[in-house]
């Protein structure tokens, strides 16, 4: 295997994005009412699929079909949206979507699209009676393409907040971020919308990124070390957080191997957002494999794809909080990474 000797390094994709991954398509949707959204992933051309969810307070549709026991082999798409359980409804546009241009599983009567589905929590952002519904999910499917998806405050992570342990009022602006990777011929992907109660970590400072803030609002907190030295945390509604999203790779594999996939994309999390896969949180990843590079002798096998897939998740993490904005809705000011960073 001369591709992985020891003198070779993954080196990022051109665009270092999820649609780096032959068969990805990404799409955006923006609610201009409230900062919320969906993101849709397309595969038009099927791709075996995975999930693991590891918060405790999931908000999600089609997970159980992409066990490995399970009859259906393939999904076209996977629907990321805000608006809590209400936002599952993007869904139904989707799949409409999907369905008028053939694309989908043949059940005789009809061409059914399968679009697993998650949502986060982002009802304290402006009128909560405004969240992704199928038009909505319909819009981002029109938007879909394979180029670099738009990061940051967009679609499923327009109205994601991030530190949330000491209130909302001194959390930071979460949103969406997105990277790639390719190793000896295979990429690996992600695109990730981290809504985390925790504070987001750059893995390779352990230093954070954004997260809750000082009671000044001034300076990050370091939820860590607040929880170490005895601080004592907001109540909490359980539910109101989660980090959702995808990482995908053009590799073939089993229904198996991308829920392996899916599990170890997690320790991606594990080192980006701390506390993570809380009470409060509905963490959940999907696996998509396009089956666009067959695995050989000369390309990684899955030990090197699934340490590919956490680190792919740990850099969209990262770029989700470094890709936002501050906003403010109401008497609510959310200031974003970006804002802490320039007074130093």
């Amino acid at each position: 295997m001369p591709s992985l000797s020891s003198s070779s390094s993954p080196s990022p994709s051109p665009s270092g994005a999820i649609t780096d991954v032959a068969g990805i398509e990404v799409g955006h949707f923006n609610d201009t009412r409230r900062p919320t959204g969906c993101t849709v992933i397309l595969t038009r051309d099927g791709a075996v699929g995975g999930v693991d969810v590891r918060g405790a307070a999931p908000g999600t549709r089609e997970t159980d079909l992409l066990a490995p026991g399970n009859l259906v082999q393939q999904v076209h798409g996977i629907m990321l949206a805000g608006g809590s359980a209400w936002g599952l409804a993007a869904t139904e546009g989707a799949m409409r979507w999907l369905e008028e241009r053939g694309v989908g599983m043949d059940v005789r009567f009809g061409t059914l699209p399968i679009v697993p589905s998650a949502v986060l929590f982002d009802l304290p952002m402006g009128d909560a009676r405004f969240r992704p519904d199928a038009a909505s999910g319909y819009a981002a499917c029109e938007a879909a393409s394979t180029a670099p998806p738009a990061e940051g405050n967009v679609g499923a992570g327009a109205g994601a907040l991030v530190g949330k342990l000491f209130g909302v009022d001194r959390a930071m602006k979460g949103g969406i971020g997105t990277a790639s990777i390719t190793v000896g011929g295979i990429t690996v992907g992600a695109l990730i919308a981290c809504n985390a109660l925790g504070d987001v970590i750059d893995p390779d400072t352990a230093q954070v990124v954004a997260g809750a803030r000082t009671a000044d609002g001034l300076r990050l907190l370091d939820t860590r070390r607040a929880l170490m030295r005895g601080e004592l945390t907001k109540p909490l509604l359980a539910g109101t957080n989660t980090t959702i999203g995808v990482v995908a790779t053009d590799a073939v594999l089993t229904k198996v191997q991308a829920n392996r996939l899916a599990m170890t994309a997690h320790d991606g999390l594990a080192r980006s957002i701390n506390p993570v896969h809380t009470m409060s949180d509905g963490d959940t990843l999907f696996a998509l494999a396009t089956g666009h590079v067959p695995l050989s002798d000369a390309t990684p096998g899955m030990t090197v794809l699934c340490a590919l897939a956490a680190e792919v998740v740990a850099q969209a993490t990262v770029r989700a909080v470094r890709a936002a904005r501050s906003v403010s809705v109401g008497d609510l000011h959310i200031p974003c990474a970006g804002d802490l960073a320039a007074r130093g």
